[in-house]
């Protein structure tokens, strides 16, 4: 993805090097699957790991003018650079539609975070709160997606925000609240399959994000649309599953299998048309 000398988003909060406990948030992305796999890998129970996250750290921070270059310098301003491209896609397809894009903001943290939605961990991979409408993201995910994920390339990273900042416009368009307000009122399995149509669509927001932005700006390279649909393959319930115990549970399911994934991604990247990536729609 090209992206040297394009825009910043002015969106952003920087809170490496500093920490905070408390309550474990979900805020819609790839979320508690990920301390549901470690749970698997190491054998501790997923809600102990959780009590783990939500009980420890305390908010530490620099003094003023005390920061120093850090090595993951450049991965933070090419994740502001996308922010500022969602934003300016965003905007324009809302002023489109005759509406107004209501800008989220990204944080980015270290270790531990706390947000609206509660404290939130480097364990739980990058997440959209709703009720504070940010995307949280600590930058070792992105290492994390090129070695355990294998999925190099700055794109697979611009997918992941992207994905989260589709949850925003989800819970602008009300689709977000309408989803939770049913948690409780049908079974277990069947919530899950609304909160895969959920991620689906983030996806395929994702993907319209992409087709709009190479269209503004001419920000696509050779092999993105490729390094993207590897990271949607790697994060698949089904591949996830597989890899953490051996056999696949569909009911389970909270994001959608690889092919679920890279299809809606797919979609979206290749028509840049919301209207074929409506909610109701999404299988």
């Amino acid at each position: 993805m090209r992206w040297r000398g394009e825009r910043e988003s002015e969106n952003v909060e920087d809170r490496r090097g500093m920490s905070g406990g408390g309550r474990v948030a979900v805020g819609g992305g790839i979320g508690l699957i990920l301390v549901f796999v470690i749970g698997l890998l190491t054998g501790k129970n997923p809600s102990e790991l959780l009590s783990m996250l939500q009980d420890s750290g305390t908010a530490t921070e620099q003094p003023a003018g005390s920061r120093q270059p850090r090595p993951d310098d450049t991965t933070a301003q090419f994740i502001s650079v996308v922010l500022a491209s969602t934003e300016d896609v965003w905007t324009n397809i809302y002023r489109q539609n005759g509406a107004v894009y209501e800008l989220p903001k990204l944080q980015i943290f270290e270790g531990q975070t706390q947000s609206a939605c509660g404290g939130a961990s480097a364990a739980m991979g990058p997440f959209y709160c709703p009720a504070d409408q940010k995307v949280y993201i600590d930058l070792s995910f992105c290492n994390e997606l090129r070695e355990r994920f294998q999925a190099p390339g700055n794109f697979a990273v611009a997918y992941v925000v992207a994905h989260e900042v589709g949850h925003h416009v989800q819970n602008l368009m009300g689709i977000s609240a309408k989803v939770q307000g049913m948690r409780g009122r049908v079974s277990e399995a069947d919530y899950n399959k609304l909160s895969v149509k959920l991620e689906l669509q983030a996806d395929f927001l994702a993907g319209v994000w992409a087709y709009h932005a190479n269209k503004m700006r001419n920000v696509l390279e050779p092999g993105d649309l490729e390094a993207a649909l590897t990271a949607a393959n790697a994060i698949g319930d089904d591949k996830l599953q597989q890899e953490a115990q051996g056999y696949i549970v569909p009911d389970a399911f909270t994001h959608g299998t690889s092919q679920q994934r890279m299809y809606w991604f797919k979609k979206g990247f290749e028509t840049g048309n919301l209207s074929l990536g409506r909610y109701d729609d999404i299988r």
